[in-house]
């Protein structure tokens, strides 16, 4: 899934949630606000918004093809709201950084960062990958 399509599909599903927050339903509404005028018209992709609420696991594929349907997943004001909420929802994690990088496998460079600028050479023509 394009990972701004699933951070806005995440953040609605914690924002569709109870919670103790006003900061929490601020954002929520004002993300939903969001998507429905971008939806506006389009009544299967209203009915899945409203639906995913209740049923994230059973409307996610369809949201997703409407969020990427209509632009939404492509708007900044929409994609900058998801952000917000998902920060209000869990700042530890916000604040502990915005990469969660899991290795598996054999690394032989890595770099992480915005503004990386690395150049790195590895000789050893024993090992192609």
């Amino acid at each position: 899934m394009e990972p701004v399509t699933e951070l806005i599909l995440t953040a609605l599903a914690f924002g569709g949630r109870e919670v103790a927050s006003e900061a929490i339903k601020d954002s929520y509404k004002k993300l939903k606000e969001l998507v429905q005028r971008r939806f506006a018209g389009n009544q299967d992709a209203e009915t899945a918004l409203a639906t995913y609420e209740t049923d994230p696991a059973a409307w996610e594929a369809r949201l997703k093809e409407f969020l990427a349907q209509t632009g939404a997943n492509k708007e900044v004001e929409i994609i900058e709201a998801s952000q917000k909420l998902i920060i209000h929802v869990n700042p530890q994690q916000a604040a502990s950084g915005k990469y969660n990088v899991q290795i598996t496998g054999k690394v032989q460079g890595y770099v992480q960062g915005d503004h990386a600028n690395v150049t790195m050479n590895f000789n050893d023509e024993s090992q192609k990958y």
